[in-house]
């Protein structure tokens, strides 16, 4: 047993055949199509994506400053670069599983123009909240942790400006999270 769960690969693998169980088992009562494929696919990225930024704010960014240094650079240079690899491509999956959904429904321009009604708006507001979240991780949390991380050459100023920038990006992600989370819930559409 210890052998199989040590292989993370091994265990995606039998998650998503036995993720095409269920569905065939209850294809009949709740069948498998494009929608509900993207919609399962959605969550999973969702779920992959407000982990690590409820990670990173619950747990690796408070926790920092009490790490010895000669510790720091086992985080800094080999969990947070896998960490940020996951966070914003699970950040980019989830803005276009979500986006396919809400096209392929017919509500996605509506939604987008919040020019709907009830709850198409409701869900277009959160389809907004999630797109400043995704620029947020693209556009100044990821170059600015490049910097942090030392993955691109920056000087020790460069780094002190980009570690604020960083941070507020994130707390407004995570701020923003939680009414995007009551859209997704409530919007209930096809």
């Amino acid at each position: 047993m210890a052998k199989l769960f040590g292989n993370l690969h091994l265990v995606l693998v039998i998650g998503l055949v036995l993720a095409v169980v269920v569905m065939m088992a209850f294809a009949p009562s709740a069948p498998v199509d494009v929608n509900s494929i993207f919609r399962w696919l959605h969550l999973f990225f969702g779920v992959l994506w407000i982990g690590l930024l409820y990670y990173l704010n619950f747990v690796q960014v408070p926790t920092m400053p009490t790490i010895p240094a000669e510790l720091k650079k086992g985080v800094t240079g080999f969990i947070a670069p896998k960490v940020f690899f996951f966070f914003r491509y699970a950040a980019l999956l989830t803005v276009l599983t979500g986006l396919t959904i809400a096209f392929q429904n017919g509500y996605g321009h509506q939604a987008l123009a919040l020019s709907g009604e009830g709850n198409v708006n409701l869900i277009g507001v959160g389809m907004w909240m999630a797109i400043i979240m995704f620029l947020n991780v693209w556009v100044i949390i990821w170059p600015a942790q490049k910097k942090i991380l030392g993955i691109v050459e920056a000087t020790d100023e460069e780094k002190a400006k980009a570690a604020p920038r960083a941070l507020i990006a994130s707390r407004t992600n995570l701020l923003l999270s939680l009414p995007m989370f009551y859209t997704m819930v409530n919007a209930n559409l096809g």
